[in-house]
């Protein structure tokens, strides 16, 4: 298994702290509106590299976290006159259902910001002693200039970010770099600490006190999000645990790309931020999921009619061979416990390396052809149809690919042999009608 790792910009040697065992934390949403498609990647690549740990024998711990206290919340409480709280709980719910309609696996772990602030104030304190942190009237910054290995993550220029950093810069800071741990303030959801009476923490300490907290201030394996939580979240994080525990929360840090739609960059000014909730209600999820891994989750990826027209075909395909295969393994009430070694292997190679979806979904392909052809020939091998039919079901879980399989009786199974009679003796008007019947009931 192999991954590549943003730290160290190659692909490496997958292996696990613990053995057969894998800790994800994956960076979730600022839960001020509904997700929109760039939003749902990540929801679904690390969920895919989950089942994938999850079907080669680990034991997977899956956190993702809501950010529920923000200036953004705060902001749409006020448009909304209602309060923070209705906010937050509105779109975790929103958030929820997109997890559900996507397919994705519930993670281990879903916790909340305002869930942990005790444990934050304790992190920012243990800073504050130890000198990485200071407290200029009530607010805490982060002293970057301490951190030696300060933006290893993002390879980019200190230098050239400090002269962007002073057209904003904050006088009562010692670095234009540095940045807020607990802000003073007095609008919106707050907390008393030891530095104010009424503040709330800075977004880039909540993930990392979250890790801390759920592992016992451990590493874990995998940190991953999309490519622009690199700098300045994951950088920010990453400096933060190196401070307070001497390592840098995960051993391999994982980025998905950006989505473009039309060939452009998604953006409210343009007008083109498509909503998943609205894309999954159009095309249904396993079109949605199959589009977005058609492409390597590191490449981005540009969301078209084409690509929507072309994913339906696919998933079209893919629904066709398998249930012609269930109606003939069923018709021949032939059962088989073995699956296409040399098809999952194959499959399972390209998703090994560096989680190739887009490689991977062609070995899919080639199952279905191969069912097809095992399917056009009057004596049919049904220990080959059914091994492929067994191997393609595994493939399509991996994907998060649910297709549902009609439930044969054995009127079902009278109307078809009916059907297949007409047919063969050619009485072409009996032959369509029970050819209408047999798709109404989902058979054909």
């Amino acid at each position: 298994m192999k991954v590549y790792n943003s730290m160290t910009n190659k692909k490496e040697e997958f292996k696990s702290i613990k053995p057969n065992e894998v800790s994800m934390y994956i960076c979730g949403p600022t839960v001020y509106n509904y997700i929109h498609i760039g939003n749902a990647r990540p929801m679904i690549v690390f969920d895919t590299l989950r089942r994938l740990f999850e079907y080669i024998g680990y034991k997977v711990t899956f956190i993702s976290n809501y950010t529920d206290v923000d200036d953004k919340i705060i902001n749409a409480a006020k448009e909304l006159g209602v309060s923070e709280l209705d906010v937050a709980n509105k779109f975790i719910k929103a958030y929820e259902d997109d997890r559900k309609n996507l397919n994705t696996i519930m993670p281990d772990y879903r916790p909340k910001a305002t869930e942990y602030i005790p444990q934050m104030i304790d992190f920012i304190s243990k800073l504050i002693e130890k000198d990485y942190a200071y407290v200029v009237d009530g607010d805490v910054y982060f002293r970057v200039k301490k951190d030696k290995d300060y933006g290893k993550l993002s390879n980019l220029n200190l230098d050239d970010l400090r002269v962007g950093a002073r057209i904003e810069e904050n006088d009562l800071k010692e670095d234009p770099l540095d940045f807020t741990l607990w802000k003073k303030t007095d609008e919106g959801i707050s907390w008393p600490s030891p530095w104010n009476d009424h503040g709330r923490p800075g977004w880039h300490t909540e993930c990392v006190v979250m890790i801390a907290s759920i592992n016992d201030n451990q590493m874990i394996d995998i940190h991953g999000g999309g490519m622009d939580l690199k700098f300045p979240h994951h950088e920010n994080e990453i400096a933060q645990a190196e401070g307070c525990f001497n390592h840098s929360i995960a051993n391999y840090w994982m980025h998905n790309g950006f989505i473009n739609v039309d060939d452009e960059k998604m953006s409210k000014s343009l007008g083109n931020v498509k909503w998943a909730k609205d894309v999954v209600a159009q095309i249904g999820a396993n079109v949605f999921r199959l589009a977005m891994l058609s492409t390597h989750y590191r490449a981005p990826l540009n969301f078209s009619e084409e690509l929507i027209e072309t994913t339906t075909k696919e998933v079209d395909k893919i629904t066709a061979a398998l249930k012609q295969a269930h109606l003939q393994i069923t018709l021949a009430n032939y059962h088989s416990g073995k699956k296409n070694d040399i098809l999952i292997k194959k499959y399972l190679d390209a998703l090994e390396d560096d989680l190739n979806t887009s490689l991977a979904i062609s070995v899919v392909f080639d199952t279905v052809k191969e069912i097809n052809q095992l399917l056009r020939v009057k004596e049919i091998d049904l220990e080959a149809l059914a091994q492929d039919f067994n191997a393609l079901i595994d493939m399509l879980h991996i994907l998060g690919i649910y297709i549902e399989l009609h439930d044969f009786n054995k009127d079902d199974i009278a109307l078809y042999n009916d059907w297949m009679n007409a047919k063969n003796n050619k009485d072409f008007n009996k032959a369509d009608e029970l050819r209408t019947k047999l798709i109404e009931l989902d058979i054909l």
